[in-house]
């Protein structure tokens, strides 16, 4: 049996990433992965009609463009293209208007009339200086190489998204805009650090725009691959590790798995008082997903939102901070708030000529079961009359289902473990090196460490680094 210098248990975005860091070194690595497919939930599949491909996890991949990791490897020479929405997202209201975030800050902070100026002081500089601190921001908690953008960013990004929208911003629908954002965190909006995900997602729209692959998801798992093979990597497929000693001889152990999965596998031997500390990680809400075969592009009343690759649903700043409250009660809200990608109006590759595809999920309760399609379609008819008229098939998954798609979605919660002030940089425990466990030859790459959740790779990267400097350096 071949021995190699590291094995990566799990081909999600992570996991490849650690598997090209240290192939990149000249080490000898391989990926087991239990799936048919690479990828995890960077997927794109067949879900209704021939002809109609849907993204069945992750959709819209601002992170993944903006990747520190991800800029170094040559991805566009193994088939990965760029689709760039004309406008990154938008936010509809009841009266037919419309936010936008435009890649220009300026323009965007134009429709803001009274909040124009508090916009451009809250996102120029943070915008124009992303580069000095987003190395630092997508990895553990270190001494920051740029400390005074670093802590300037901080103690905005500490405060919860009510406290930072309120005091910047006296118009109710601007609040709402930046809680469109900030509610991707999954975290009710008057939490500490909820902010941080409405800053950094807003700066990766005027920084980045919110592009997504061509033909979908699967395309940015594809060209990983593709480049990790061509550098003498390998993939197993079909192959679910439940236990080390049946794995070849290695080095070194790299999980991309979250600690629930990572505590069942056996002989890791793993301390007991680590097992404990994984043992009480916490796991955030979950998701109630649905994909469309659509007639024609979702009909929004305003022309902002038709522009958009991604459409935020809150109608009023209070529907936005009620939803994420009760999902944190365990109780189901009637007007949730909602993301929507619309593929097919960029890339016509999605979908038969002249049709279109829909993407969008509500938060539920973690491990929720009940079936929010209805409430979902009534939330997007408010902004597009005639939605309903036009939807030829759909595809749902509530929480089990997105589990038994991916099992590191722990009841529908995509991030890997709650991202709360708690759990933000200390996950999954509190540790000088989140990425190493007890065992020096056992190590964590999922997004249930830092950064977190999201398609950035920087997970499995930094984790990488540690295993490489650990036992390869030298």
């Amino acid at each position: 049996m071949e021995k190699y210098d590291s094995i990566i248990i799990g081909s999600g975005i992570n996991g490849i990433s650690a598997a090209i860091y240290l192939q990149q070194k000249g080490l000898n690595t391989v990926i087991y992965e239990g799936s048919s497919t690479a990828g995890g939930s960077t997927k794109t599949e067949a879900l209704t009609l021939p002809g109609f491909k849907h993204d069945t996890g992750s959709a819209i991949h601002p992170m993944a463009y903006a990747s520190p990791f991800f800029k170094t490897l040559p991805l566009e020479k193994f088939g990965l293209e760029w689709v760039f929405p004309e406008i990154p997202y938008a936010h509809p209201f009841l009266d037919g208007s419309a936010l936008a975030a435009y890649a220009d800050v300026e323009e965007t902070a134009s429709q803001l009339e009274i909040d124009k100026d508090s916009y451009l002081t809250l996102f120029s500089k943070i915008t124009s200086n992303w580069e000095a601190i987003s190395s630092d921001l997508l990895g553990p908690l270190t001494i920051p190489s740029h400390p005074f953008d670093f802590v300037r960013f901080g103690l905005k990004a500490i405060q919860s998204a009510e406290q930072l929208g309120e005091h910047y911003f006296e118009n109710e629908k601007t609040r709402a805009f930046f809680y469109g954002a900030a509610a991707h965190s999954t975290l009710p909006m008057d939490v500490w650090a909820s902010s941080s995900f409405g800053l950094v997602l807003s700066v990766m729209a005027h920084k980045y725009n919110w592009p997504f692959p061509k033909g979908g998801a699967s395309s940015l798992v594809d060209a990983l691959i593709s480049y990790y093979e061509s550098i003498g990597g390998k993939l197993i497929l079909n192959h679910k590790v439940t236990d080390i000693k049946l794995l070849p001889q290695s080095h070194s152990f790299v999980f991309d798995l979250t600690p629930k999965q990572l505590l069942e596998i056996k002989n890791t031997a793993l301390s007991s008082t680590y097992r404990d500390r994984l043992s009480n990680y916490n796991y955030g809400p979950g998701i109630f997903k649905v994909d469309w075969a659509l007639d024609e592009p979702i009909p929004f009343t305003n022309e902002k939102c038709r522009k958009a690759g991604t459409i935020h649903i809150g109608y009023t700043p209070e529907e936005i901070k009620d939803s994420e409250a009760l999902t944190h009660k365990g109780e189901i809200s009637e007007t949730p708030y909602m993301l929507i990608a619309q593929h097919t109006v960029f890339d016509k590759t999605r979908a038969p000529e002249n049709k279109h595809t829909a993407w969008a999920y509500c938060h539920v309760p973690n491990g929720d079961t009940t079936d929010m399609t209805s409430v979902i379609e009534d939330q997007i008819e408010k902004a597009a009359p005639g939605f309903k008229k036009i939807i030829l098939a759909r595809s749902t998954k509530n929480t089990q289902q997105l589990e038994q798609f991916n099992p590191n979605i722990i009841g529908g919660d995509i991030n890997g473990g709650k991202q709360d002030i708690t759990q933000l940089f200390t996950r999954p425990v509190v540790k000088v090196s989140p990425y190493k466990t007890s065992n020096d030859q056992v190590y964590i790459c999922s997004s249930s460490t830092p950064p977190g959740g999201g398609v950035h790779g920087m997970c499995g990267f930094n984790a990488a680094k540690k295993v490489y400097n650990d036992h390869f350096k030298k």
